[in-house]
């Protein structure tokens, strides 16, 4: 299991000032000083204190470039970033054909680039899980709140076209998408096509989970992931290169591994900047989202396009200890690495 994060520094020390015995002018112009000098100290860390909100693991990142970080004109056309990075509570916008446009790009994909990136550190306040299907939708819908507030201000500061995606909880043994037709079974606890998100109770196998709601958070947070790459261009420009190489060749399945991989990296991500934040993010729902990653991936499917178990758990791994996008770069990646 992950460590412990550590706890924030000491800032400072409380102040006590003895009252003088005498009360000559000296004296009294000793104790103003005295007193001028003491505010003026708490003044400072008061600042210091307000700015001082670190991560507990994460102690040097930025949820959002600079104009230093990237260009004044962005490849592909895209407009520069912001000079300032939006608030988390800013309006999120919607994609126009004159406004933000996606970056078709992979390993040098513009917000991969960023070596201190991350998410920003918040509260997330979940409905306690309940294995039913209400209790799902009410569970899940909350979390794309959250979702939403972690990556889209994070996207925006890129000038990139962020919408949150539709929701939906499918109840047959089978659901209609954009992408065909889904059959509900073990290999489909949650699925993503077209900006659409799609959550059947039914494949969540909550009588083998059962109430593990860290499970079924880093699984809809994978699958937002996917969100994540549509909206920046890193999934049209995967499926570019998969269409090109064939979709069941060894270059084809590559390159599949490495979008999904990712996916589980931005999953990490999510859950290691929210635990521990106040909210309902506990850390037991991120030591068993954690234990559980080792469960999932082709070893499981014995199929050849999402990565061993291995390697599920560990790109999972990379995005929840570091919380930063430069560590989900597996299209930079060995193919040791995505196998």
């Amino acid at each position: 299991m992950p460590d412990a994060q550590p706890d924030l520094p000491w800032l400072g020390r409380p102040h006590t000032v003895a009252a003088p015995r005498r009360r000559s002018p000296a004296a009294v112009i000793g104790v103003c000083l005295g007193a001028v000098a003491v505010l003026v100290l708490g003044l400072v860390a008061i600042v210091a204190l307000n700015r001082t909100q670190a991560p507990l693991a994460n102690a040097n990142f930025r949820d959002a470039p600079t104009s230093q970080d990237l260009p004044p004109q962005l490849p592909g056309g895209a407009a520069g970033p912001a000079s300032a990075p939006p608030s988390p509570s800013a309006t999120l916008s919607a994609p126009s054909a004159t406004g933000p446009q996606k970056i078709l790009k992979l390993a040098d994909h513009p917000i991969l680039q960023d070596p201190n990136a991350g998410l920003q550190n918040r509260v997330c306040n979940l409905p306690a899980w309940q294995s039913t299907q209400d209790g799902a939708e009410a569970f899940f819908t909350a979390a794309s709140k959250c979702l939403d507030a972690a990556w889209g201000p994070f996207l925006e500061a890129y000038h990139l076209p962020f919408t949150p995606p539709a929701l939906h909880f499918p109840t047959g043994a089978s659901f209609e998408t954009e992408c065909g037709t889904i059959q509900v079974g073990i290999a489909t606890a949650a699925y993503y096509c077209e900006n659409n998100l799609y959550v059947p109770f039914r494949g969540l196998q909550t009588d083998q989970y059962g109430n593990n709601p860290g499970v079924y958070l880093a699984l809809f947070a994978h699958e937002y992931g996917h969100h994540v790459q549509e909206v920046a261009g890193l999934m049209d420009a995967a499926w570019q290169k998969i269409y090109e190489a064939g979709q069941n060749s060894p270059a084809g399945l590559e390159m599949s591994r490495r979008k999904e991989l990712q996916a589980q990296c931005f999953s990490g991500m999510f859950l290691g900047a929210h635990v521990d934040q106040g909210g309902t993010i506990t850390r037991d729902m991120y030591n068993k989202a954690w234990n559980d990653q080792e469960t999932r991936g082709d070893n499981t499917s014995r199929s050849h396009d999402h990565g061993t178990n291995a390697h599920y758990a560990s790109w999972w791994r990379a995005g929840a200890t570091s919380n930063r996008i430069a560590d989900c770069n597996t299209f930079a990646a060995p193919s040791s690495e995505v196998s």
